[in-house]
């Protein structure tokens, strides 16, 4: 229950008490006065002075007997609405809390997973650097020893027209060297050996 609850349920408890008290204390002033037609003087303390202390400390008593309740109820309802609030508060203070080291958590994490991420990116070009490091090397043998098979085929090819050429030019200058050196009774003597092998 809330004070405002509360108020609204004894408020009227309250109000008439207040009024029961003005009322005797009009009562009490319209007496003194004796009905507010005479003037009388004071001269001291009188009978009708002893019943209006009377008069207030009964009206006071209920006043306080009837209030009493009403008004205990009153602030303790507060102080228990005052606590129940500074409970929720606490609990509020306490999730808040509780989301700032969550909040503070990830962000430390977040900050981790980059240094994570960068050190992944990192190692990866790495190894791409190795790999591809390693694949042109291994292509640069590849075609340092294609090369080398092109570069030993032409030798032979170069090698083998040369011999040709060496042979073929040998071989006219023998030829001329044999039709030099030869006489035309040489050539007939040749070819007579020759017919005689073959009809033999």
């Amino acid at each position: 229950m809330n004070c405002f609850g509360f108020i609204n349920k004894h408020g009227k408890v309250i109000v008439t008490s207040a009024s029961l008290i003005l009322l005797a204390a009009a009562t009490a002033a319209v007496a003194s006065s004796g009905g507010g037609h005479e003037a009388v003087e004071a001269k001291g303390w009188v009978a009708t002075d002893t019943y209006r202390v009377l008069n207030f400390l009964v009206l006071a008593g209920a006043l306080f007997f009837v209030a009493k309740k009403p008004v205990k109820e009153f602030f303790t309802s507060r102080v228990e609405g005052i606590q129940e609030e500074i409970e929720t508060l606490e609990k509020k203070k306490a999730d808040a809390e509780k989301s700032l080291a969550q909040y503070a958590e990830k962000m430390a994490n977040l900050d981790k997973e980059s240094e994570r991420i960068v050190a992944d990116y990192v190692q990866q070009g790495e190894a791409a650097k190795k790999r591809i490091l390693a694949e042109a090397e291994e292509q640069a043998v590849k075609l340092e020893e294609m090369a080398k098979r092109n570069i030993e085929q032409e030798f032979k090819n170069a090698k083998a027209a040369l011999q040709q050429e060496i042979a073929e030019k040998a071989l006219a200058k023998a030829e001329i060297l044999v039709k030099e050196s030869i006489s035309s009774q040489d050539q007939d003597r040749l070819v007579d050996e020759y017919l005689k092998k073959v009809v033999a």
